[in-house]
């Protein structure tokens, strides 16, 4: 059958319409597709390396994925060095971060140099919140809490005429100070003699590494001679912790009796001296969860939501039994 003119007119004008629909359609004209605005956000740490931060990236991966942020994680080229932590988080501003993850290296100097910097964007605090409108969330255990906890533990598990020798990084360094305090006085309290011995006193300058660390070294194995593995050690940070468990491992002086070792942190190094006896205790959080919502405190308020505000992380007391306990298995071995 002969189609009209008529006709042909009309299906000449459908299939117009058509590849018109088709050309709009593929051109985002009519159906425009929702762009993802992807965040850069920095993370700048207070060490040289991040190799204590395994879990903690895991959680900042994790949200990094779900909320659409480019991470870049910043370490220090100088041990120690306040002054390049800031200058390196003032750094990462100026070259487009949206926000800053800060994970302070010493926390009254970090306060007292970003209360003459103007920031021109949000900063998150791993720690206890800074003032100042720019700080917007702080991420923390409860400092006093743990040294606490720690303190009664080693109370509850030996007696008062062992000697506890303390070991820090430095009393200035991060929160150690706090938790120092808090375990002093929960040793003191239950009649132990505390002795304290700084990896860096003063700050880094001025002594090596390996100097200090050959004095912990010195320290751990003299008193070993003397009093036969009776020494109870404490750790104050993750560092120091790793550090004297290395000694204890391989060191000559110790044979069957080796001391209890005590500390704070959960890496994966730390875990495995645990599980072979070397460490005796620990105060830990979930440092996946500290990761995690570290960014999405970052994504919050670069989008201007949320408040201000202190989280604060709960902290767990383990020994060598808890790391087959399916509940603290997920906090040590999480998985992204």
């Amino acid at each position: 059958m002969k189609m009209t003119r008529r006709e042909k007119m009309i299906w000449s004008l459908l299939a117009g319409v058509l590849v018109l629909l088709f050309l709009l359609s593929s051109t985002d004209l009519i159906i425009k597709e929702k762009k993802t605005e992807i965040y850069p956000i920095s993370i700048v740490i207070g060490d040289t390396t991040d190799d204590y931060y395994t879990n903690f990236r895991k959680g900042v991966d994790k949200a990094a994925d779900e909320y659409n942020v480019d991470v870049n994680f910043i370490t220090l080229y100088e041990k120690g060095d306040v002054t390049e932590q800031m200058d390196l988080l003032k750094r990462e501003i100026d070259d487009g971060a949206k926000a800053v993850v800060l994970v302070p290296l010493k926390q009254q100097e970090c306060s007292a140099m970003l209360d003459g910097m103007v920031l021109g964007s949000p900063l998150i605090v791993m720690g206890t919140i800074f003032p100042g409108d720019w700080a917007m969330s702080g991420i923390s255990q409860d400092y006093q809490e743990t040294g606490k906890m720690l303190g009664e533990a080693i109370a509850r598990e030996n007696i008062p005429d062992k000697p506890v020798l303390v070991f820090s990084e430095g009393l200035e360094y991060g929160y150690n100070k706090e938790v120092y305090s808090s375990l002093l006085a929960a040793l003191s309290q239950a009649g132990f003699h505390v002795q304290l011995y700084e990896k860096y006193r003063g700050g880094a300058s001025g002594t090596s590494a390996a100097e200090c660390e050959d004095d912990f070294r010195r320290t751990i194995e003299e008193t070993a001679v003397f009093s036969s593995g009776e020494e109870i050690l404490v750790a104050l940070d993750v560092q120091s912790l790793d550090q004297v468990a290395d000694v204890i491992a391989g060191s000559p002086v110790y044979g069957k009796d080796t001391p209890n070792l005590y500390g704070f942190g959960s890496t994966t190094k730390i875990l495995n001296q645990m599980d072979r006896g070397v460490i005796k205790g620990l105060v830990t959080t979930n440092q996946f969860d500290a990761g995690y919502l570290s960014i999405v405190k970052a994504v919050e308020a670069i989008e201007k939501r949320g408040d201000r505000d202190q989280i604060v992380l709960e902290s767990y007391y383990i020994e060598k039994d808890d790391l087959k306990e399916t509940r603290f298995e997920k906090i040590l071995y999480p998985i992204e």
